[in-house]
C-alpha cells in the first residue's frame, strides 16, 4: 500500500510539472517575450553637446554615458559578458559638402565582398534629412554584430558604431539600427533633396 501511494504520489507531481510547464509554454512566456522586446526597444533621449548631436537611444543600449576626447560610449554593463554599446565621435568634414562622394558611396557598397566580410550589409540613407550611411556586419572573432552609421554635414561627419555584445543579435541589431537612425546633427538646417535612398546587400 505504502508503494501504492509513493507511486501515485510521484504520478502526480509529474503531472503538475507538465501542466505548469505547458502553461509557462504556452501562456507565459509568449507574453514575456513580446515585454522584452518592447522594453528593449523602447527609444530614450539623449543629448550630446560636446558633439552637437541630439538621438533616440534604445533602452536596452543605454545604460552608463562616459565621455572621452572627441567622442562618447553609450553602454549597458553587464555582470557576465559584455553588454551592447553605442561608440560616436565626431570629426572634420575635409571636403565641406553636404554628402558623401560617390566614389566613397562606391567604395562602401563593395567592400562585403572585395575584402570578404561576413553578414555585410550596406544602405545608403538619410538621418533627419541629412546624408547617412548604414552598414551591418558580423565580427567573427566576438561573435557579434556591429552596425555603423556615419552622417555627413558640411563642417564635420559624425560617426557612431552599435555592438550588440553577448545579448540577443536580432533583438540588439534592431536596437543599433533603430538607435543609430535617429542621430540627428544641431546646428544649421539640412539641405533639401528629393534623392531617394539605397540599400545593397
Amino acid at each position: 500500500m505504502k508503494n501504492q501511494l509513493t507511486v501515485t504520489m510521484w504520478i502526480v507531481i509529474g503531472a503538475v510539472v507538465i501542466l505548469g510547464g505547458e502553461f509557462l509554454i504556452t501562456h507565459w512566456y509568449p507574453g514575456h517575450h513580446e515585454r522584452v522586446i518592447e522594453s528593449t526597444l523602447k527609444l530614450l533621449p539623449y543629448r550630446s553637446d560636446s558633439l552637437g548631436i541630439e538621438m533616440n537611444v534604445a533602452a536596452g543600449i543605454y545604460g552608463k554615458v562616459t565621455d572621452f576626447p572627441g567622442g562618447i560610449r553609450i553602454y549597458r554593463p553587464e555582470l557576465l559578458g559584455t553588454g551592447p554599446s553605442i561608440t560616436i565621435t565626431s570629426a572634420p568634414n575635409p571636403s565641406h559638402l553636404d554628402t558623401f562622394s560617390d566614389q566613397k558611396l562606391a567604395q562602401l557598397e563593395t567592400r562585403g565582398v572585395t575584402q570578404g566580410i561576413l553578414g555585410y550589409n550596406f544602405e545608403h540613407t538619410k538621418f533627419n534629412g541629412r546624408d547617412a550611411v548604414l552598414i551591418w556586419k558580423y565580427d567573427s572573432a566576438h561573435r557579434w554584430m556591429v552596425v555603423t552609421g556615419r552622417v555627413i554635414a558640411p563642417d564635420r561627419i559624425v560617426r557612431a558604431v552599435c555592438t550588440t555584445g553577448d545579448d540577443d543579435q536580432t533583438l540588439f541589431t534592431s536596437a543599433c539600427s533603430m538607435s543609430l537612425r535617429t542621430i540627428q546633427l544641431l546646428g544649421s538646417p539640412p539641405p533639401e533633396s528629393d534623392s531617394a535612398p539605397t540599400e545593397v546587400n
